[in-house]
This record gives structure tokens, sequence and C-alpha cells, in this order.
């Protein structure tokens, strides 16, 4: 019942905020798509058709065909269950969980271990973790992609890496900053005085004070790397052909825009633009809300 509670109070917030629940709409137009892809389309996404290439939008082919003849809209919804629904571990093996999910969910473990050591414990353990943090956010984002693909491979799990390993400075950052401000409040030095376990209180006392900002920044996050995944498909960097990859598939699109056969670059285009945004949205309306209520 007391999940069922929060999960009701969640939906709450979200549809108190018209900014919220514009990108809630979206962001579960692009889940639900990825959930029920199979029932959305005839076509499999790796299913070429050489009668029918560069085809534009038909009753057939609502959003048009790509270069070998491939349905766009089964393409564009079953690399939106890659994103968001699952995660190919290997050509008959798939992780329940996008792989954008699954690196931000990574970067949130490592992230959060971090800062919230780092904030407790500060003095030379603080200066120590945060000077290694601030050495890898000197290093600019797109080329620390870049260098981390190269050196590992195209391969949805690489992927998972590469956003993990870029995002964790900042969450780190985030959460040493709600530490350092929440263990100075009374019930942390009651826990101490107890003599509770430095782990027990971070983890129990500290950190459930701290999720709100941590799970709005999360959800940006996701958004991040969505984008990320799909700079490095169309740098030849992300899920590995013929996946139904939407940054390769711009890539591809993109080479046959000057002869007018352009749906194959817009849609995935628009794909990833209006899920970032939707993303965002809900975050920017969750915590417009939350706010109100402290």
């Amino acid at each position: 019942m007391k999940f069922l509670q929060k999960i009701g109070g969640l939906f709450r917030l979200i549809f108190a905020s018209k900014t919220a629940t514009v990108g809630f709409v979206i962001v579960m137009f692009w889940v639900l798509s990825a959930v029920f892809a199979p029932f959305l389309t005839p076509y499999d996404p790796l299913e070429q058709d050489w009668r029918n290439p560069n085809q534009g939008p038909t009753v057939s082919h609502p959003l048009g065909t790509d270069e070998l003849g491939r349905d766009l809209w089964s393409r564009l919804i079953y690399g939106a269950r890659v994103v968001l629904v699952v995660m190919p571990i290997s050509e008959t093996m798939w992780l329940p969980g996008g792989t954008a999910i699954w690196g931000v969910l990574a970067a949130l473990l490592f992230g959060t271990t971090l800062g919230l050591i780092s904030g407790y414990y500060g003095k030379w353990t603080d200066e120590v973790v945060m000077r290694l943090l601030d050495a890898m956010m000197a290093v600019p984002i797109i080329l620390l992609y870049l260098i981390i693909m190269a050196a590992l491979g195209a391969s949805a799990i690489n992927v998972v890496i590469a956003i993990a390993i870029v995002g964790t400075p900042g969450i780190a950052r985030l959460v040493r900053s709600l530490t350092m401000d929440i263990r100075t409040r009374d019930y942390i030095r009651a826990a101490e005085t107890r003599g509770e376990h430095p782990l027990f209180i971070m983890f129990s006392e500290i950190l459930p004070n701290a999720r709100g900002p941590i799970i709005i920044d999360a959800m940006l996050r996701v958004g991040y790397a969505i984008f990320a995944m799909g700079t490095l498909g169309f740098l030849g960097l992300g899920l590995p052909p013929p996946s139904p990859d939407w940054g390769s598939m711009v890539a591809k699109g993109r080479e046959f825009i000057l002869s007018g056969n352009f749906w194959a670059a817009l849609w995935p285009s628009l794909a990833i633009a209006s899920l970032v945004v939707g993303l965002n949205l809900l975050a920017d309306g969750l915590r417009e809300e939350s706010m109100r209520y402290q």
C-alpha cells in the first residue's frame, strides 16, 4: 500500500505541473512505443526491401524507408526499445532496462558513493576524490566519450561504461554538496552520538534525505545519455550495425539529403530531440513542483 501511495503521489506531482505533464506525455509515447513495438509494426527493423529504397511516407511505410528499404517507423520504435526498455548483451541475450538507463544507473552508483564518502569525511579524502574527478571533468565531454569508445570498441555494454564514466563526476559533486549540508543536521549528530557506523549514517541517514535532487538530476542525465548515444552512433562509435541506433540512422540518412531523400535523417533526429526535450520538461516540472512543498 505504501508503494502505491508513493506512486499516486508521484503522479499527482506530475499532473500538478503543465510542464511535467507535457514531458511525461512525450516520454510515455516513446516508452509505450518501445514496449509494444512488435504490435505497432508488421516489419522487422532489419528486414530489407531492395524494391523500395529511400522511399517517402506511404500507406505501407508511414515514415518511409531507408537506403536499404528498411521501414523507418519500425527502426525508430525498436531503436527506442534499445534506449529505454532492453539492452542487447549479445545477439541472443537482452537485459531489462535500456542502454541509456543502465548507463545512468551505473553513474548513480559510483557517483553517489564517491560523493557520500567525500562529503562526509572531508579533509584529505575530499581533496583526493575531488581532484581526481576535476581532472576527468577538465576533458571535454565529447572527447572523453570518443577516447573511451575508441579504446573499448562499439557495443551496448561499452556505451553503458562510457555513460557511467562521463556521468560519475557530475553526480559525485552534487551528492557531495548535499552531504556537506545534511551532515551538519541534528539527527546526524544524534546518529554519531549513538555510535552508528559511518556507512550506516551515509546510506541510511544522509542519502534518503538527499534523494529528491538526485532523482531529478538522474532524469536529466538520462536525456544527456540519449543525446550522447545519438552522437556516438552518428560518429560510428555507438551500437554496432545493423542495430536500429538513432544516431547511426541520422548518419546514414544525411548522405541522401541533397538528393531529396531527407526522411531517413529527419525522423531519428526528431526522435532524439523529442525524447531529450520530454525528459528535460518532466524533470524541470517535477523540480518546480517539489520546491513548492519545501
